[in-house]
């Protein structure tokens, strides 16, 4: 069976437990029969040995009356042959019978049986019968008593030789035909019942396996399985493994899309860094090789020139090289934040020092809006000046001359907003999908850096459980904002 599909399986079960059934009901049905004949006759023939026994003085004071034994017996077999009349001993020897000579097989019958039967034990009971060893059959008895003392038994055997000659050709003929007949009727039209009954049981574990055969990693043979409302229509067992395996489509679904996004940014990344590594490696490369052919022909302020371009386009190299190693790093996993309790006007102000000489050569003004009462923040104070850090850096460089740069703290729900603005030209529209992603950002025209300084900041914040946001107001440039938790 191990060829077969499930239905095939639980069809060939079905049809074997039917057929044992049936048989077995068959055999109790002919058992209850038999019996309920059995007390039938044993009921309406129960007198008949007490008549006997009072109908002709079968024995005298000398024994038994061969000839008047011989008589009765043969009057009552002529009328009804089905019965077998037996004169027992009191220690149940047969005294005397009708029967041809050699059919009594045995000599001797057993009492217990008549004793029951004369003190009135539920019927049927059955006794011995002396022509065939070991069968047993219902049966009438009477005690024969001579003045007054129980001198033997009459036994007769109310369903004898003929009887089962003649019981056993007629079932042979119709009652086992018959029962064979409703037998097989019955299983038949139950097989049927259950094929129809195993087919629509099993259509939707049918339905469930064409799915995961045609799963193809997008979910949608998962999602064709489960719409809104089936909660209401599929409630069995196979309901809840076809939702399971909906959710478990979708699950895997998700995840192939992740890694397939992932795998293209991931050739993006490499595609962009060859790209923004071969411009200052090129320029580097250039201004190096002239001032090696050159050396002796240039002026010192010349040679000056190209060695402060080398240095930049070097500064440039170093700038990329240090971003994505600090990208790896925090989207490694294995960066466990420092968290402490700090005030955060001080770390702008901080922050802020560094930037004052680069803001000055640009001509370009850095000014804070702090409130008075501002509760300290939880969060690693190394971080988050690498944040603050990375937006001053972006709004100085990508700013035109001129401009102005705010940082701006305020305190709203337990949490502390931080507002990184600038009234530069803002971001192009086109350029701010994907802002935050290791692709676009290198992707995106810049002066000089790597570009990914978004992305850090964005990767810093995701694991604060916070999210770099921009905004979109009217008269401003870019502006960035993110919330850090007030600490108690």
């Amino acid at each position: 069976m191990k060829h077969l599909t499930l239905t095939q399986r639980l069809s060939a079960v079905f049809a074997l437990l039917l057929l044992a059934c049936c048989g077995a009901s068959a055999w109790l049905h002919m058992a209850a029969n038999e019996r309920y004949q059995q007390e039938v006759v044993q009921r309406l023939s129960s007198g008949l040995a007490e008549h006997i026994a009072g109908s002709r003085t079968l024995m005298d004071a000398d024994g038994w009356k061969p000839e008047s034994v011989r008589t009765l017996f043969d009057q009552l077999m002529a009328v009804n042959p089905a019965v077998e009349v037996y004169l027992l001993g009191n220690d149940g020897r047969i005294e005397a019978d009708a029967a041809p000579a050699g059919r009594v097989k045995l000599d001797r019958v057993e009492l217990e049986p008549v004793r029951r039967f004369l003190a009135g034990d539920p019927l049927p009971i059955l006794g011995a019968d002396p022509r065939n060893i070991g069968a047993h059959k219902v049966f009438s008895a009477a005690p024969v008593r001579i003045d007054g003392v129980d001198r033997g038994y009459v036994y007769v055997v109310l369903q004898g030789e003929a009887h089962d000659a003649l019981a056993s050709a007629v079932s042979a003929s119709a009652v086992l035909r018959t029962t064979l007949w409703s037998i097989a009727l019955v299983a038949l039209l139950g097989l049927v019942a259950g094929l129809v009954a195993f087919a629509l049981i099993t259509r939707p574990l049918r339905e469930l396996t064409q799915a995961v055969r045609k799963f193809d990693g997008d979910g949608s043979a998962a999602a064709a399985l489960y719409r809104v409302g089936d909660d209401e229509k599929h409630r069995d067992e196979i309901g809840v493994l076809r939702r399971a395996f909906a959710q478990m489509g979708q699950r895997i679904a998700d995840q192939w899309h992740e890694l397939t996004r992932q795998d293209q940014q991931r050739r993006d990344l490499v595609a962009n860094i060859s790209h923004d590594l071969r411009t200052p490696l090129t320029s580097l490369h250039g201004y190096l090789e002239t001032l090696r052919l050159k050396d002796e022909s240039l002026a010192a302020e010349e040679r000056r020139r190209y060695l402060d371009i080398a240095l930049g386009q070097s500064r440039k190299v170093g700038r990329l090289a240090q971003e994505l190693f600090e990208l790896a790093r925090l989207e490694s996993g294995l960066v466990q934040l420092e968290i402490d309790t700090f005030s955060l006007p001080e770390l702008v102000q901080d922050v802020i020092q560094k930037f004052e000489l680069a803001a000055e050569a640009r001509r370009q003004r850095l000014s804070t809006d702090f409130p008075r009462e501002l509760p300290p923040v939880r969060a690693d104070l190394g971080m988050i000046e690498r944040v603050l850090t990375n937006l001053l850096d972006n709004a100085i460089r990508h700013s035109p001359p001129g401009t102005d740069i705010e940082v701006r703290l305020g305190n709203s729900r337990q949490m502390v907003e931080v507002r990184v603005s600038d009234s530069g030209p803002g971001i192009p529209a086109d350029l701010r999908a994907g802002l935050f992603t290791r692709a676009s950002a290198l992707r995106q025209p810049r002066s000089d850096g790597g570009g990914l300084g978004l992305v850090i900041v964005q990767r810093i914040l995701q694991l604060h459980r916070s999210e770099i946001r921009l905004l979109d107001e009217p008269g401003q440039g870019a502006v960035f904002s993110f919330d850090l938790p007030a600490g108690r």
